[in-house]
């Protein structure tokens, strides 16, 4: 995308420079008086800025479909993280739960082998 704009800008900037290049090659070999070469210069600059203003106006209108696409994106990208990251922490709650289970089955085993073996009740307190 960077390379296209890079492109269509140099070659915007050719032709306007090929432009004032014509123009002013024009203006120099032309057999006019002075008011007829001022009123011509004249004319072309009005035309020159008027051609400025418009490609002006277009690369500000590209610009900003740019920045709004390129906007659009990271909101989506933003969106699919925040779902990741929900969906890992679900899954770390449950790998954690299901842990904490088996690991109090596992201490409740334990208690009633020893209990057997001994007699004694040594379930902890609290």
């Amino acid at each position: 995308m960077s390379q296209e704009g890079s492109d269509i800008g140099a070659f915007l900037a050719g032709f306007v420079i090929g432009g004032l290049v014509g123009a002013a090659a024009a203006l120099i070999l032309a057999p006019q008086s002075g008011e007829e070469t001022r009123a011509v210069i004249r004319e072309k600059g009005i035309e020159l800025r008027t051609r400025a203003e418009e490609q002006t106006a277009e690369a500000r209108k590209r610009a900003g479909e740019t920045a709004g696409e390129a906007r659009k994106r990271a909101e989506d990208a933003a969106a699919e993280a925040r779902k990741r990251t929900e969906e890992l922490a679900t899954r770390g709650r449950t790998v954690f739960q299901e842990s904490q289970s088996r690991l109090r089955t596992a201490i409740e085993e334990r208690t009633k082998k020893a209990e057997g073996e001994t007699g004694v009740d040594i379930t902890p307190a609290g």
